[in-house]
């Protein structure tokens, strides 16, 4: 029998859609990109790019730096010219794997509490590895 049903239902799903490292870069890094230009950015705005760039993650490619493409949608979201992301590139594949530690380190948290809350994790039998 498979033991592991909340993690083969969490994961997967967790892969396609929480993208929080994700999220996190987009908004910070058009925060950021504004504060460079000294742009101010009113409420309204930060709010917007809050939504702009949940939504953009969720929709996001499992593929390296897929959330600086989606960065121009929440550049733009906001009236921001795209053309700021060029500041980001050269750093943009250290960023990548930062990114990548933090959407893991999430769907690695949540399955654990899934299948803790299923009665699925054995906090007695020692991890084999």
């Amino acid at each position: 029998m498979y033991r592991n049903v909340p993690g083969s239902f969490v994961l997967p799903i967790g892969a396609t859609v929480n993208m929080d490292g994700t999220s996190l870069y987009q908004a910070v890094a058009v925060v950021a990109l504004a504060q460079f230009h000294m742009v101010d950015l009113s409420i309204a705005q930060q709010l917007t790019i809050i939504i702009t760039a949940t939504l953009a993650s969720i929709g996001a490619a499992a593929v390296p730096s897929a959330g600086l493409v989606l960065m121009i949608i929440v550049l733009e979201s906001v009236g921001l010219n795209p053309a700021w992301i060029a500041l980001i590139f050269p750093v943009d594949r250290i960023l990548d794997m930062c990114r990548t530690v933090v959407n893991v380190t999430g769907d690695a948290t949540v399955s654990t509490i899934v299948a803790y809350s299923e009665g699925e994790l054995d906090l007695e039998e020692p991890l084999n590895l």
